[in-house]
């Protein structure tokens, strides 16, 4: 009996450890992802979603287009509008497609199909106005203060000018339609991705490739850490590339991608050691630098008439290591804890 009493106590504490095992298991996954999709905070900067957007390196700045508001400016500490813009005069021209901030936040760059415009974030005026002569914009880039500007474009060439001076350098590497460019602060190192399945790193003065990264399928995101650290590619299957930019080897392969999870921003934390992506399908996830491993992930709001399908996380950046900004086409800007990476 006394046996029998000693095997059922063991059995009972086994039954308690393994609880308290779950229960700091659960307690530990709860810290490390936002819990039920909830920002700390949602602001709507357009009624019935956003064609395009861009928030600036360091939080503080949005740019949106919108089908009712067209070009519009917001600063994101105060939640306050700041400047209304419109492309062109003629309203049926004013589709924004694309939008960049300087990393320094003096200029924002804006562009249809056919033409782009240069602001100044300062004064909110105009500083330029141009227009494609052959293919279409597909993705573009500025540099700190406006003074270089990149033009990827559907027949395959990317366009580096110099504002000043009114220089134009072609870069002719691609093959096929380019998708996705950056740029450097500086607008000395350009990348761009292209449905030729590669990712060129290249000098702007004299159209030098640094470093070209082959993929599978088409490129379909690249970007560079404003500090030189890192470099990103990405194609539409499921293979995603972090890269040290000062060699051109690579840091890691992202962990767990899906078929088709293509991504449409992208932003690395100011300590280094996290990415931050954000998808199509409304999906933003984080991932550690070193590992490539995804550490947590959540979704964007949709907008509300068409839940519970998805948003375009038109981009994303750290106000610090732990916070997140995300602007996507439901038309709102949230605020996101994220999980610290050791």
């Amino acid at each position: 009996m006394l046996l029998n009493f000693s095997r059922r106590k063991k059995s009972l504490l086994t039954v308690i450890k393994l609880s308290m095992t779950l229960l700091l298991s659960s307690i530990f996954l709860l810290a490390c992802s936002p819990s039920s999709d909830k920002p700390i905070q949602r602001s709507q900067h357009a009624i019935d979603g956003s064609y395009a957007g861009n928030i600036s390196n360091d939080g503080k700045w949005s740019v949106i287009s919108s089908i009712h508001h067209g070009i519009s400016v917001w600063n994101l500490e105060k939640n306050a509008l700041t400047y209304q813009w419109s492309q062109t005069q003629d309203s049926s021209d004013n589709l924004v497609l694309a939008i960049d901030i300087s990393d320094n936040n003096s200029h924002a760059l804006t562009a249809s199909r056919e033409n782009f415009s240069l602001w100044n974030m300062n004064t909110g005026q105009s500083e330029g106005y141009w227009k494609v002569r052959e293919s279409n914009i597909r993705d573009i880039a500025i540099s700190n203060n406006g003074n270089y500007l990149l033009i990827g474009k559907g027949n395959g060439v990317v366009v580096h000018v110099s504002v000043d001076t009114g220089r134009r350098l072609e870069f002719l590497g691609h093959k096929e339609k380019i998708n996705t460019v950056d740029m450097m602060p500086n607008g000395r190192v350009a990348m761009s991705g292209g449905n030729d399945f590669i990712a060129y790193v290249w000098d702007t003065k004299t159209g030098q490739v640094i470093y070209q990264f082959n993929h599978t399928s088409r490129v379909s995101q690249v970007a560079l850490d404003s500090k030189g650290r890192f470099a990103f590619s990405a194609d539409s299957m499921k293979s995603a590339y972090i890269w040290n930019l000062k060699t051109g080897e690579l840091i890691s392969k992202l962990k767990g991608t899906k078929r088709h999870e293509v991504f449409s921003s992208v932003s690395f934390s100011p300590d280094g050691k996290t990415l931050v992506t954000g998808a199509a399908s409304s999906k933003v996830s984080v991932w550690n630098i070193a590992s490539g491993e995804r550490t947590a992930s959540w979704h964007v709001t949709p907008k509300e008439a068409n839940r519970p399908t998805g948003a375009v996380v038109y981009s994303l950046a750290f106000r610090d290591n732990s916070t997140l900004i995300t602007e996507s086409s439901s038309g709102y800007a949230e605020l996101w804890h994220i999980p610290q990476v050791n």
